[in-house]
């Protein structure tokens, strides 16, 4: 009896080590595409059933992201000129708390997807005398404008978490990593459990 028990316990984690991280993932993926659709589904003032209740057309706020945001990259990319640009830049800096949630954002989505991708620069920081080391990402190389030549801006994510912190340390405490830096990123945020193929 305390055999198949055993047996039932070990197959029991086996299948949990299966399910959870892609029940965790699915369930995630789920969340996400379902609270961007429910917030920007806009059916229900456009259509309506016979009753007059507003129709909620599932798909349709993921349709209408998709749809602004090709729409945007192609007025930015063929119509929206410099003096543009700078007229919008400078509209923005008079509201000062949108400035500064507008200015975060476009930064941290530039750092992943623009062209001077920031997070590509993977390095291992010595940062103590017992030899403790942390995984993280030069942000800057250049810290001449704060007073401090010869230092560097990097950046050290938390495990399990997109939150992290940005440490300033001298050009010469910092090591390359020779992986690259998705591989890196994922191995900081797995916990060190994933990443390193």
């Amino acid at each position: 009896m305390k055999r198949i028990a055993r047996a039932l316990l070990n197959y029991f984690v086996k299948g949990l080590l299966i399910v959870m991280p892609l029940g965790a993932a699915f369930f995630l993926i789920f969340w996400i595409v379902k609270s961007i659709d429910s917030a920007l589904n806009l059916s229900g003032f456009i259509l309506s059933t016979k009753s007059g209740k507003p129709l909620y057309i599932p798909g349709m706020g993921i349709a209408n992201v998709v749809v602004v945001i090709v729409i945007a990259g192609i007025l930015v990319t063929n119509v929206i000129t410099d003096p543009i640009k700078r007229w919008f830049n400078r509209w923005i800096n008079r509201l000062p708390l949108f400035k500064f949630l507008y200015s975060s954002i476009k930064d941290l989505t530039e750092a992943f997807v623009g062209e001077e991708k920031k997070f590509n620069e993977a390095v291992i920081v010595e940062v103590n005398e017992f030899g403790l080391k942390k995984i993280g990402f030069i942000v800057q190389k250049d810290l001449s404008s704060l007073n401090l030549p010869g230092e560097v801006a990097v950046y050290f994510p938390f495990s399990y978490s997109f939150a992290g912190q940005v440490v300033i340390i001298a050009a010469d405490k910092v090591k390359p990593i020779d992986k690259s830096a998705a591989d890196m990123m994922k191995f900081v945020i797995s916990g060190g459990v994933s990443g390193l193929d």
